[in-house]
């Protein structure tokens, strides 16, 4: 990807470059959450105030970072925990080091179980799962965040809640993989079955006439229409995880779901259910959202690098912004970005966070 250029150049009478401060040419890419790796490019980079052999000295904020790769011409730096929005400095003491603009995801909530996309109304309030290890019951099965960004339990008995969407009136829906029901939720967290039957339910998406479209991780698409009348749309390889489901501005019905290839596809499915490949050569694609200027933005990895990928309307992709284990992505009013990650281990079962990105960046409607 190109990267962002530094405000200073040096002159044909500048000293050498052993007698100045580093020199940030570049740094990759837009953005990350802590445990991401930021790309650094320039020059100096591992010389000035540094003993013979030593690493660059990267902070964000005054939280030291890890360096993975260092010289000096190119660094990799990873995010520390507890890093937020504001400025990565190099060097080995801060008044003789230079500083560079970044942005790095706040931490809005913990101790959650994402599985797919969180949601977000109109009012900002934000909703996202506590899935829980299959067929095991869990105490809060949907939280809601509000505007003040304080969380509280909203559902509490459907097993395996998986996929979240909201309808143009704004009332939940939430997928269960464990029954393969789909449920209606009110505004105070009371649920009722809408409709049954739809396999291993995972991600999914309203189109603009209110019909719901519902990822069976076997293999189907349903549609269901506003009467809930169900129909098989479409027909797609088995994903180990999830569908994950969003529509284009094109009007097109866009699908990831993580195979046991490396090399995975984005596809799409036209208004009568014929699919064709739009994007081929992510790692475990998952979560995916548009921005209103018809930029995909998919939770994968390009090129071992793991983290968002954005993909052009045009179908070239970069990788935009870099974090691990990450599975869901939705953008707010606000015109931040929601990165919701799911870092289940098995001594520690699930754990989960949501951050949040200022991006600046007006994602495009979902209902």
């Amino acid at each position: 990807m190109p990267f962002r250029k530094s405000s200073t150049r040096p002159s044909g009478n500048d000293p050498p470059a052993s007698d100045l401060r580093p020199h940030i040419s570049g740094v990759s890419p837009a953005a990350a959450i802590p445990g991401g790796d930021f790309q650094i490019r320039g020059t100096g980079l591992a010389s000035n105030g540094l003993a013979a052999g030593e690493r660059p000295h990267v902070r964000f904020g005054n939280t030291p970072a890890h360096i993975v790769v260092g010289s000096d011409s190119y660094v990799i730096a990873r995010v520390p925990a507890g890093s937020s929005n504001g400025e990565l400095s190099l060097g080995a003491e801060p008044e003789s080091g230079v500083t560079w603009p970044c942005l790095v995801g706040v931490r809005i909530a913990e101790g959650l179980h994402p599985v797919s996309n969180p949601v977000v109304d109109h009012a900002g309030n934000i909703f996202v799962t506590f899935s829980g290890p299959a067929g095991q019951k869990t105490p809060v099965s949907v939280y809601k965040i509000d505007a003040s960004l304080t969380t509280k339990p909203l559902v509490t008995d459907i097993l395996n809640a998986t996929g979240l969407a909201l309808d143009r009136e704004e009332t939940l829906y939430v997928s269960s993989r464990n029954d393969g029901v789909v449920y209606q939720v009110s505004p105070t967290g009371g649920t009722s079955p809408y409709v049954e039957g739809m396999g291993v339910a995972t991600g999914m998406v309203f189109d603009q006439e209110g019909n719901l479209f519902v990822g069976d991780r076997s293999g189907t698409v349903f549609k269901i229409s506003r009467q809930r009348q169900i129909y098989v749309f479409a027909t797609l390889e088995p994903s180990l995880a999830a569908y994950h489901l969003a529509f284009g501005p094109d009007d097109y019905l866009y699908v990831t779901g993580p195979t046991t290839s490396s090399f995975d596809s984005v596809a799409r499915i036209s208004r009568d259910g014929h699919v064709e490949r739009f994007y081929r050569g992510l790692g475990r694609p998952q979560g995916l959202a548009f921005d209103v200027q018809g930029n995909l933005y998919v939770a994968a990895s390009l090129g071992g690098r793991r983290g968002i990928v954005r993909i052009s309307p045009e179908a070239h992709a970069e990788l935009f912004l870099s974090g691990p284990s990450i599975v869901g992505v939705a953008f707010t009013p606000s015109k931040s970005l929601l990165v919701a990650t799911n870092e289940s281990t098995m001594s520690r079962g699930p754990d989960g966070s949501l951050y949040g990105v200022n991006l600046g960046i007006q994602g495009r409607p979902v209902h």
